[in-house]
């Protein structure tokens, strides 16, 4: 299986990619727990069917040290008992933020009032900016059909 395009290579994509990577590392660099940060990439791309990022994230999450019950369970977060209440509140946050078509009047205040309980207001910017961003890349990756399975963990630098 082959991308429908060559976005990686062409060079309005490769623009494009370098402002979303430069504001991805601002958001690597914050504050906001790598693990959290993780999570939130595997969930974002979950929902959206997002394969490629799918794979890079369960990957790059394991090589981190990652454990793989955790990484198995996150599409399964509500019901499993290995992640923390602040981790469950940006999976929620996240799955709101995501799913903005399937929710009437998107994110919810009860949702917003828990992450502001375990996240300070530099981790909440980075979070709602990690959210913006992997839905991003997902929608890129899922335009083109860029296809899943063969990412290396650090492939991208």
């Amino acid at each position: 299986m082959n991308a429908r395009l060559d976005y990686y290579g062409n060079a309005v994509g490769a623009k494009v990619l370098r402002h979303i990577n430069s504001a991805n590392k601002i958001i690597a660099d914050s504050a906001l727990p790598h693990a959290t940060q993780e999570l939130v990439k595997i969930r974002a791309s979950q929902i959206n069917g997002c394969g490629f990022c799918t794979d890079m994230h369960t990957k790059d999450a394991a090589h981190a040290g990652e454990n793989r019950q955790r990484l198995d369970l996150v599409a399964a977060w509500r019901e499993a008992t290995v992640f923390t209440e602040a981790e469950r509140a940006a999976l929620e946050l996240a799955e709101q933020g995501t799913r903005t078509a399937d929710a009437a009047g998107g994110v919810t205040d009860e949702a917003w009032a828990k992450a502001a309980e375990y996240y300070d207001e530099d981790q909440l910017t980075a979070l709602v900016s990690l959210i913006g961003v992997i839905n991003a890349y997902n929608r890129i990756n899922i335009v083109i059909q860029q296809p899943a399975g063969d990412y290396r963990p650090g492939q991208f630098g």
